[in-house]
This record gives structure tokens, C-alpha cells and sequence, in this order.
């Protein structure tokens, strides 16, 4: 936050913070990994639609690169599930 200062945790900022701290977790661990990787996916698009697009549609002129690049890498992680070693793989769930 800018000036240093925290988000309240019912602002669009705290909500985007706390999906990103656990979501990262779980994806971190291997667990719940499809549906916790489409809703950073989901969340992503959102931050780069809400706060990068007005400024331009190209993703390089308007600074919005990571965010696009994060929803996408998000949207794979999504359709491929977790590896063998995730958490999900070594309860014998979506393991390839």
C-alpha cells in the first residue's frame, strides 16, 4: 500500500492479499491445486482487467505483463493438476 499503511482485510486489495497468501500455500503444498489454481486464474484476469486494461489493450505498454502472465501460467496449472510428489498426487487425487 502506498505510504506504507495496510489494507483492510473487506477491501478489494485485503481480499486479493489473503486469496493470494493462501492460495499460493495451497499450490505451494500440491493441495487443492486445480481449484485453488482457477481461482488465481480467475483472480488475476480480474487485477489485470480492473487495474491494468483502462490504461491501454496491449499488455506491454500497459504495465499489466505479470498479471496476464500469472493468470495464464494459473489457467495451465489449472487444466494440468498437480505432479505425482503434490499433496493431491500422494492421496492417489488427480495424479497423472
Amino acid at each position: 500500500m502506498p505510504g506504507g499503511g495496510t489494507a483492510p482485510l473487506a477491501s478489494l486489495a485485503g481480499i486479493a492479499g489473503a486469496i493470494e497468501a493462501f492460495g499460493g500455500a495451497l499450490l505451494l503444498v500440491g493441495l487443492f491445486s486445480r481449484p485453488v489454481a482457477f481461482l488465481l486464474s480467475g483472480e488475476m484476469a480480474v487485477a489485470y482487467f480492473y487495474g491494468h486494461a483502462p490504461q491501454g489493450f496491449w499488455p506491454v505498454l500497459n504495465q499489466g505483463t505479470p498479471a496476464a502472465l500469472f493468470a495464464f501460467v494459473f489457467l495451465y496449472l489449472a487444466a494440468a493438476g498437480p505432479g505425482r510428489f503434490s499433496l493431491d498426487g500422494l492421496r492417489g487425487k488427480d495424479a497423472p
